[in-house]
C-alpha cells in the first residue's frame, strides 16, 4: 500500500501547484458549462477520501458533517468559501492523506461495508477503497485542469 499513499500524497501536491496563485474569486468561479468550481472540487476529494475509507471501514469521518453534505457526491456549490474556510481545506487536503496511511499503518481499518461506485466498481476493503480514491482524485484533477483555463 505504500505505493499507492505516496501516489495519494503527490497528487495532492501536483492540484495545489496547479492551484498555486489562483485567487479565492478564481477557485469559486463556475465557468460556463460547469456546475461546480475549483474550490468545490478541492473540498469534495478531501470529503469523497473520507467517506470512501472511514465511513465504510465504519469510522469516523476526520470531517465535519456540514463539510460532508456541503461536498458529498451529487452536491454542488451552494455558496462561495471564503478565504479562511479554503485554506482549512487545503490543510485538510495536505494532512488526511498522511493521517490515513498512518491509520492503516496501525491497522484500524479492520472492517468494510462493500460499496459499488457510480462506476460499477465494487469497494470491499480498505486497499481498494485508497486504489479506487487515487483513480477518482485523478478524474477531478483533470476537470482541475479544465477549470483553470477558463477562470
Amino acid at each position: 500500500m505504500t505505493e499507492e499513499f505516496d501516489i495519494l500524497n503527490k497528487s495532492r501536491a501536483l492540484t495545489l501547484k496547479v492551484i498555486n496563485g489562483l485567487t479565492i474569486e478564481q477557485l469559486n468561479t463556475i465557468p460556463k458549462g460547469f456546475n461546480n468550481s475549483i474550490a468545490w472540487n478541492i473540498a469534495h476529494v478531501v470529503v469523497t477520501q473520507q467517506l470512501l475509507c472511514y465511513k465504510f471501514s465504519g469510522l469516523d469521518c476526520l470531517v465535519s458533517d456540514e463539510m460532508i453534505e456541503n461536498f458529498k457526491k451529487g452536491t454542488k456549490p451552494s455558496y462561495s468559501i471564503s478565504t479562511e474556510e479554503f485554506e482549512k481545506i487545503k490543510e485538510q487536503f495536505v494532512s488526511l492523506p498522511v493521517k490515513m496511511e498512518e491509520d492503516f499503518n496501525n491497522g484500524i481499518f479492520k472492517n468494510y461495508n462493500e460499496y459499488t461506485t457510480s462506476v460499477n466498481v465494487t469497494l470491499d476493503g480498505i486497499s481498494r477503497a485508497v486504489k479506487f480514491n487515487n483513480f477518482h482524485e485523478g478524474i477531478h484533477l483533470g476537470i482541475i485542469l479544465q477549470l483553470k483555463k477558463l477562470v
